[in-house]
């Protein structure tokens, strides 16, 4: 089958891999373009962009994917099927282009987790489970007509970094057979809603912030939601001094205490903060232009005031 492939991060490059190893035909591969990017604002490319190079893959970067030489480029390649994991929202004239459809792999259970950042979410809420949804793509985000799905277990521990790789393998593999499946003329099932579904909304300094009044089990989640990116982040009142921290590794144990909630102190070179059901226990950290550390290594060099909180 000629494919054209669409995608932009590291997850989307294990499908186009499995892609490329198969027998199918990648006639093009479409991504983002290059864009500065951290402190220096060097330009950088994407990781779709880096695979596509090195196997010497037919290459399209647009800028506007309604613009009409994108399209007739697209028309050209004479693709069965487009294939997109993590880009853009597509517009019709170019899902509409192949015969077969345009589908697209998510990493949710779907109608769970629509949305930008679903693995995040997924272990924020303390999930035992998720998995990847294929799906035909039609006007609205992550809402047309389900493909094929397959499940995945989240482990008590889990962090995005481990359920990312996770999940970019188990899509892989479910993206080979849903090419196979759509060459059977199948019936995709329409999303059916309960409304229970949670979202999966795009990550902010808003909800990536710690709330201390929320249950331990909670932030747990919301700590291993956001590890290694973005980070979960707090403010800590050191004396006079007000940092604006990132917690990357903690761990908790419920029990009863007599001190002040909130209350951030060092014992036995760990980091301790107190809460209404126990304390947290911080095992990677990292302060204002800081790398991230583990507590200990921290502490060699720096000590919390008397008093120090978090807010």
């Amino acid at each position: 089958m000629r494919i054209v492939f669409m995608g932009t991060p590291i997850f989307a490059v294990n499908a186009l891999k499995a892609i490329h190893e198969s027998k199918h035909t990648i006639v093009g591969v479409v991504t983002s373009s290059d864009k500065p990017a951290g402190r220096g604002k060097k330009i950088r490319q994407s990781a779709v962009k880096d695979y596509a190079i090195g196997k010497n893959l037919n290459l399209l970067q647009p800028e506007n994917l309604k613009d009409k030489v994108f399209i007739d480029a697209l028309k050209n390649l004479k693709a069965d099927v487009f294939i997109v994991v993590a880009f853009r929202m597509l517009p019709k004239a170019v899902w509409n282009i192949p015969a077969k459809g345009t589908f697209n792999l998510h990493a949710s259970l779907l109608p769970n987790y629509r949305g930008a950042a679903p693995i995040n979410w997924a272990i924020i809420n303390n999930e035992t489970t998720t998995g990847v949804t294929t799906f035909f793509i039609d006007n609205n985000i992550d809402t047309g007509a389900v493909l094929l799905k397959e499940t995945i277990a989240i482990k008590p521990k889990e962090t995005v970094a481990t359920l990312h790789d996770k999940l970019a393998s188990l899509g892989a593999s479910l993206i080979l057979k849903t090419i196979e499946y759509i060459t059977t003329n199948p019936t995709p099932i329409p999303q059916q809603l309960s409304g229970n579904e949670k979202e999966a909304p795009k990550l902010t300094k808003e909800n990536t912030k710690i709330d201390w009044k929320k249950p331990l089990v909670h932030i747990d989640g919301l700590i291993r939601g956001l590890n290694p990116y973005p980070g979960a982040w707090t403010e800590i009142q050191n004396g006079p001094e007000l940092l604006n921290v990132k917690i990357f590794k903690a761990s908790y144990q419920s029990i009863e205490h007599d001190l002040n909630e909130g209350s951030v102190f060092d014992e036995d070179k760990k980091i301790k903060i107190s809460h209404s059901e126990g304390i947290l226990l911080v095992e990677e950290i990292q302060l204002p232009n800081k790398k991230r550390m583990d507590s200990q290594a921290l502490l060699n060099g720096f000590s919390f005031k008397t008093a120090a909180k978090v807010l």
